[in-house]
């Protein structure tokens, strides 16, 4: 290796020209990729982070927090927030390129490597440097940390690898050789945390054990140097990936130490290659400047990524996010490949909640949990139902909870809910339940056929007045979605029913099949459904027919706010917001239940009625619950449907600490001397008083107030509104009872003025004197007559 002093240009050239089987650099891209498009796995991808800098030889994504570290060939270190896209902070680290760097989360640290053979670690709290140590007799290539002990690998162009012990003061515990040339990645086997794999120019892939000094075996097939590898995740397949100076990915068996497949496709040098832990493909990175994304159990090629930024040095990706990081000679991007919501369904009836953990379902039952506190998280005892044969990109039960339907890969696939047995299965871009019959729904075929099936056999296609059908949604009718309108349809023949212009992510139907609610961007619309046109419309002619029957929906409220998800219970609507709220809607009136802390991460799973809990499931699967009583939900729903005999027989069944909420729903549904005989809030209470113009109620609230808080600004306040209703009246003794305990004294001298109360306007010149109102005073004085008075005020300079 070059002294630190060589000049850098030189030292570049000499880095250029050491590794005998670096072939050329490839072309500058022809054009770029758009920032989001579509996969054939339907994966939407999106640029999430672009950051210009200079190159980029390693990226790493922290397992909890926002951030992408960046290892700069400058021989700087950068910390990236991957959702403002700022820089957070920087380290200077040497003169020479660092090659790579990698979060050691549970101690707020991480580890680089440089080409001046040096290893050193940093607090990336503090930004304080914890430890530099001289590590190898040449350029470290690699770090790797183990995922579960205090130990870091490192691997370098000595051709030897070397193990780390950090609560051993970063001593060497152990040093690996046996390749022929420069050793350019080790990785850990995450399913055997003591073995561990490492990538070399000799054209080698070699496994060792961390208490072995020999390699176990070692793989080769690629005919020129091996730069990258990385171990499968999961525990089904024991897989090996690996990307060369040859231009080809392998996927290795290495317990049969067979080759599996070879991905063909870069024309340039592959410097980094990986497993997505929670997505099934393999990416991989080449010097030709492009981003390859495969099926990883397909092998099929998914897309190519190009943004111009020359070649592509590495890529990384975190358990917790669908989240992929790339580093390239102009900088770093952060992509996001499809979404980060948890696949789940809950099954309202039984409180059995499902979900996709990559490709294996698992369950678990919410039942029981009614002791605990909002926001805590459910205790699980969860059931391995077994692997889904596709990819798992939504999962939903059926109306009953009997069936379950995983999506994925442009399929379909129609379970059991108890056994996971198959029932039916078929090719769907999109599926949806009918809310009507066990065996009810429908799948969009293609962008403009739409088949509805009646009890899992085909039963009609429906014809939409829309040129592209950009998907479906199910309930008590079923909805085909536009470009920018929404078309009903009746599920039993198909009837088109109503055409709305309005684009909306979601529609959720109530239980009765009469209210609907659009879930737009921005804000959301609620609708009433009526059977009763279609009905009377009988045998209709074909006018009528294509015309529809847009009568059968009516507006009924809309509610102005950016909804995530929700769910009716009756006639009332719970949802989350993207605000970080979680909020219920009946006849038009929003109450807020709580604010979440991290509304972003949170999905709503839905409500159980006999919990009277709201759950909702965060992106490590992990649920909480906060509690909504059912009786308050019921309640309110009757008082919109005008059922008060109803709503008074669930009235007792409220608890104390939601009254008042409730007597606020009343107060905004109009019903406000109802509200006035819940409310157990005094200001509230005091409030509807005025507001009902029942003085001697606000009065009797007024005077039970602690004689602490007579001084008090709001105190004053109530007692000068009381007063001005008082005078509204004509009642000249409760305003001047009124005012006198508001301490208003420029009211008082109006009231004795107008009334011509002589003694009254004696009695307030001295009161105002002591409360130190000397205008008033002054002013009560020369009413009264009292001109020596009003001489002394003059002559003292009070006034």
């Amino acid at each position: 290796a070059p002294p630190p002093s060589t000049p850098t240009s030189t030292y570049r050239e000499t880095l250029q020209q050491r590794r005998s089987l670096t072939t050329s650099k490839a072309p500058s891209p022809p054009g770029r990729t758009t920032s989001t498009q579509r996969m054939p796995l339907r994966l939407e991808i999106k640029k999430k982070l672009s950051a210009r800098s200079d190159r980029v030889k390693c990226v790493d994504l922290h397992p909890q927090e926002p951030w992408v570290l960046s290892a700069l060939y400058s021989g700087n270190v950068y910390l990236w927030d991957t959702e403002t896209s700022i820089l957070l902070k920087s380290w200077e680290v040497c003169e020479l390129p660092v090659r790579s760097c990698k979060f050691i989360a549970r101690r707020s640290q991480f580890v680089c490597s440089s080409d001046d053979m040096r290893l050193r670690v940093y607090n990336y709290n503090t930004m304080e440097k914890v430890k530099e140590f001289e590590a190898h007799a040449d350029y470290i290539r690699y770090v790797e940390v183990h995922p579960s002990q205090p130990l870091v690998l490192s691997s370098s162009d000595d051709m030897s690898i070397k193990l780390w012990n950090w609560e051993q003061n970063w001593e060497c515990i152990s040093s690996f050789e046996g390749h022929s040339h420069y050793v350019m990645m080790a990785r850990f086997n995450s399913k055997d945390t003591n073995t561990f794999a490492s990538a070399s120019l000799d054209r080698s892939i070699r496994v060792w054990g961390i208490n072995a000094h020999q390699p176990h075996f070692a793989l080769e097939g690629h005919e020129r140097g091996v730069n990258c590898i990385d171990y499968y995740p999961g525990g089904d397949r024991p897989y090996l990936l690996s990307g060369a100076d040859d231009k080809l990915v392998k996927i290795w068996d290495y317990q049969t130490k067979a080759c599996v497949q070879t991905l063909e496709g870069h024309t340039n040098n592959v410097c980094s290659v990986l497993f997505h832990p929670r997505l099934p493909v393999i990416v991989s990175a080449s010097e030709d400047g492009t981003v390859r994304i495969w099926h990883a159990h397909t092998y099929r090629a998914e897309t190519t990524l190009n943004y111009g930024l020359e070649r592509a040095w590495s890529i990384a990706a975190a358990d917790g996010s669908n989240g992929l990081a790339v580093g390239y000679d102009e900088g770093t991007v952060l992509l996001k490949l499809g979404h980060d919501d948890p696949v789940a369904s809950l099954d309202v009836q039984t409180g059995k909640v499902v979900w996709a953990n990559n490709n294996d379902i698992q369950s678990a039952s919410l039942r029981g949990a009614r002791e605990l506190g909002d926001g805590d998280r459910v205790p699980l005892s969860t059931k391995d139902m077994g692997s889904c044969e596709i990819f798992p990109q939504s999962i939903a039960h059926n109306c009953n909870g009997r069936f379950l339907v995983v999506c994925g890969d442009g399929e379909y696939i129609i379970y059991t809910s108890q056994a996971l047995r198959n029932k039916a299965f078929g090719s769907a871009l999109d599926f949806a339940w009918s809310s009507i019959g066990t065996g009810d729904y429908a799948v969009r075929e293609s962008l403009s056929r739409v088949k509805i099936f009646k009890n899992f056999k085909e039963h009609k296609s429906v014809k939409a007045p829309i040129p592209v059908y950009e998907g479906i949604h199910g309930g008590s009718c079923l909805a085909v979605k536009g470009s920018d309108t929404i078309c009903f349809f009746e599920w039993t023949d198909g009837i088109f029913l109503c055409k709305i212009d309005v684009a909306p992510k979601k529609i959720l139907w109530n239980e009765g099949h009469e209210l609907v609610l659009l879930m737009c961007e921005e804000e959301a619309y609620v609708l009433r459904y009526s059977k009763e046109p279609v009905v009377a419309s009988g045998a209709a002619d074909a006018n009528q027919l294509e015309a529809g029957f847009p009568e059968a929906f009516e507006p009924t409220f809309e509610v102005s706010d950016k909804m995530l998800a929700g769910q009716w219970i009756g006639d009332c609507f719970i949802f989350c917001t993207a605000s970080g709220r979680l909020n219920y809607v009946v006849g038009g009136n929003v109450t807020t239940v709580c604010h979440l802390d991290v509304p972003a991460s949170l999905c709503m799973l839905g409500y159980l009625p006999k919990e009277g809990r709201v759950y909702l499931m965060n992106r490590t699967n992990g649920i909480i619950s906060y509690q909504v009583p059912l009786a308050v939900l019921q309640y309110q729903t009757a008082v919109v449907r005008q059922d008060f005999e109803a709503a008074n027989l669930l009235l007792p069944a409220i608890p104390e600490t939601e009254l008042s909420s409730v007597a606020r729903f009343l107060e905004g549904q109009g019903h406000k001397d109802v509200a006035l005989q819940v409310s157990n809030d005094q200001d509230h209470k005091f409030d509807l008083a005025l507001e009902l113009n029942r003085m001697d109620l606000a009065l009797a609230i007024l005077e039970n107030y602690n004689s602490t808080d007579l001084q008090s600004p709001d105190l004053q306040s109530r007692w000068r509104r009381l007063g001005d209703l008082a005078l509204t009246n004509f009642d000249i003794a409760l305003a001047e009872r009124c005012a006198h305990n508001a301490m208003d004294y420029p009211g008082l001298l109006l009231l004795y003025t107008a009334a011509g109360d002589l003694d009254g306007t004696k009695r307030l010149a001295e009161l105002a004197l002591q409360a130190g109102h000397d205008n008033v005073a002054f002013t009560s004085h020369l009413i009264s007559g009292n001109v020596e008075k009003c001489y002394e005020y003059v002559c003292t300079g009070t006034l």
